[in-house]
């Protein structure tokens, strides 16, 4: 027998009703027959009595299933485990992140790795002026960085983390006394970047080129590829930073005061990955992390 004509047969003996075989295995009810008069042909005896209402296993039909059952739910147990064992997540994950925030995602990568014992993440530093280099050349899998992210080679997973934002500011610079600050403030001082060399989403989304109310934002100073080159120009009194608000947690400068900005849009950091690289390890961290859902930093 066929595995299929096996199966057939197993559900046929089960429902004892041609109609129910055949939706249940989603064939006609023709080819459910087809099946059963070719098994019966080939073991000389009828498997089924049937009448006009009723189905109902022969003797010879009621050893068959017998013996058929036990071995049939090995095969599929073991064909079961063999499609698991290809989709369960086994080695390094490597994932990429900025500066400290690594610590921010520990709770999450033990739990995952918790439930996938096979499977290990480790931390890889990017940086900002820089995000995407490491995952194109595989030094990297995945990437956590803030959104939006609009590149036709790279998939945009969930959202793990949301922040509110902050305004670097000198330590004597007159922003520097006040409890919060405005997006409108922006106009009135110059204001560093890192560069035009960033996504252009990311550039628009951290230092828009105009306020709320449309007064031009000035950007200015020297071109700057890591943060610690950004705080150093601010206490210097180059120009004012908007930045995401973990930095009041990690990072300290004794010339650099942060401000929060009051009205400034929430950053939101989500898992990205190489389409092209769709591995088992990468499509379980993200539905894993998906499932665990979005956590705000304070």
């Amino acid at each position: 027998m066929e595995l299929r004509d096996i199966e057939i047969f197993l559900t046929l003996a089960e429902e004892l009703h041609f109609g129910r075989t055949a939706a249940r295995l989603h064939v006609s009810q023709a080819r459910v027959s087809q099946a059963i008069k070719v098994q019966e042909r080939r073991l000389g005896g009828a498997l089924f009595e049937r009448t006009s209402r009723t189905v109902r296993l022969t003797d010879l039909g009621e050893r068959l299933a017998k013996d058929l059952r036990a071995g049939y739910d090995s095969i599929q147990s073991a064909l079961a485990e063999a499609t698991a064992s290809v989709n369960r997540p086994s080695g390094t994950l490597t994932l990429g992140v900025m500066g400290a925030l690594g610590h921010e995602l520990h709770s999450l990568t033990e739990d995952f790795t918790a439930r996938y014992p096979a499977c290990r993440v480790q931390f890889r530093e990017i940086h900002f002026s820089d995000p995407f280099t490491s995952l194109r050349r595989g030094e990297a899998d995945m990437l956590l960085v803030w959104l939006p992210v609009a590149e036709p080679d790279l998939t945009v997973g969930p959202v793990l983390l949301t922040e509110g934002r902050v305004l670097a500011v000198a330590r004597g610079h007159e922003l520097a006394g006040r409890t919060d600050a405005s997006m409108e403030d922006l106009a009135d001082h110059p204001v560093l970047t890192a560069g035009r060399d960033l996504p252009e989403p990311w550039i628009a989304a951290m230092v828009p080129s105009r306020t709320p109310s449309g007064r031009p934002v000035l950007s200015s100073g020297p071109v700057m590829k890591t943060f610690h080159e950004v705080l150093t120009q601010v206490a210097a009194g180059t120009g004012v930073a908007p930045l995401n608000a973990h930095v009041v947690r990690y990072y300290t400068h004794p010339g650099v005061l942060f401000v929060p900005l009051r009205d400034a849009p929430a950053t939101e950091w989500a898992l990205v990955w190489r389409t092209a690289a769709d591995t088992a390890p990468v499509r379980a961290f993200a539905e894993f992390a998906r499932a665990t859902g979005t956590r705000a930093m304070r």
